[in-house]
């Protein structure tokens, strides 16, 4: 039995600590909207243009960066919607060459729990090869399917990025392929997601952005991620709201599909991978979170 701390210096790091790519992953194999899930999580998406690293941040305040980044992820999602859009890890095999008269018997029975040995009569040494699980990418095309030498090249590419970023490969000939895409989407921390969603109720409001003209109709594209309303007395129609100084905010009533709703809903499930992100000990356990 463990007791996870809402407060002090733990709880903190675990709020400043920006997302690994891996709390994406799996709310967007559970079927969340991509849309969605990166106007709340992600802080910028970040690609190449004529040899330099630019930046597109996800900030209205930066119309240029905003414009682009919401109709980027607003792609994304159309290609989700013909369920085509991949969210992979890079599998390839790789190889060593180590002379013979480097390996030991005891090393080579060593080696052989872990790899596939072949010995090379030529050069008179022996090749080790091991299948290798690569960083994550959202791509629109199975990469189980491009040649092994390029998957390495990707793989060895999305390395260079820190956990907090997960690459982006849209190609053309693909699905989406007429809007191509390439680059990383850097994750904030829940305190960032948190700073994102209060300037947008009044210091910094979401605006609407039309989609690109390469992206086919989409169901949703709402100009706030979380539309919260600032009132001084509670709504009567308020599904949700809470009292903070004297104010009451509320999440903004809607008809047809509850985007509000979900896009809270995601809020929570953030909050608890954020909260009880603990070491797993092979044993049952139960966690408390105050």
């Amino acid at each position: 039995m463990s007791i996870v701390p809402v407060e002090g210096e733990a709880f903190t790091k675990r709020m400043l600590a920006p997302l690994q790519e891996n709390k994406l992953t799996l709310l967007l194999r559970q079927g969340m909207d991509v849309d969605m899930a990166l106007r709340l999580m992600a802080q910028e998406f970040r690609t190449f243009r004529e040899g330099e690293e630019v930046a597109y941040t996800n900030k209205p305040s930066d119309r240029t960066g905003y414009s682009f980044f919401r109709r980027l992820v607003l792609h994304l999602s159309s290609i989700q919607d013909r369920n085509r859009l991949y969210v992979e890890p890079m599998f390839f095999t790789q190889s060593w060459t180590l002379p013979a008269s480097a390996i030991t018997p005891e090393g080579f029975a060593a080696l052989e729990q872990g790899y596939e040995i072949r010995f090379e009569p030529a050069t008179n040494s022996y090749i080790l090869s091991k299948k290798v699980t690569g960083r994550l990418m959202i791509t629109n095309y199975d990469p189980d399917n491009l040649p092994e030498a390029e998957r390495i090249r990707l793989n060895r590419e999305a390395e260079n990025s820190p956990p907090n970023e997960i690459a982006v490969d849209i190609r053309k000939d693909y699905p989406g392929g007429e809007f191509p895409i390439h680059g990383t989407f850097r994750l904030r921390s829940f305190q960032g997601i948190l700073d994102f969603i209060g300037r947008s109720i009044t210091e910094e409001p979401e605006y609407d952005i039309p989609p690109d003209p390469r992206t086919p109709p989409v169901r949703e594209n709402p100009a706030s991620t979380v539309d919260i309303v600032e009132t001084d007395s509670r709504p009567s129609d308020a599904g949700l709201a809470v009292e903070f100084a004297g104010r009451y905010y509320s999440l903004r009533p809607e008809t047809g599909h509850q985007w509000n709703l979900e896009a809270f809903r995601l809020l929570y499930q953030l909050y608890q991978m954020t909260v009880t992100d603990l070491p797993t000990f092979g044993t049952p356990s139960i966690t408390i979170a105050k």
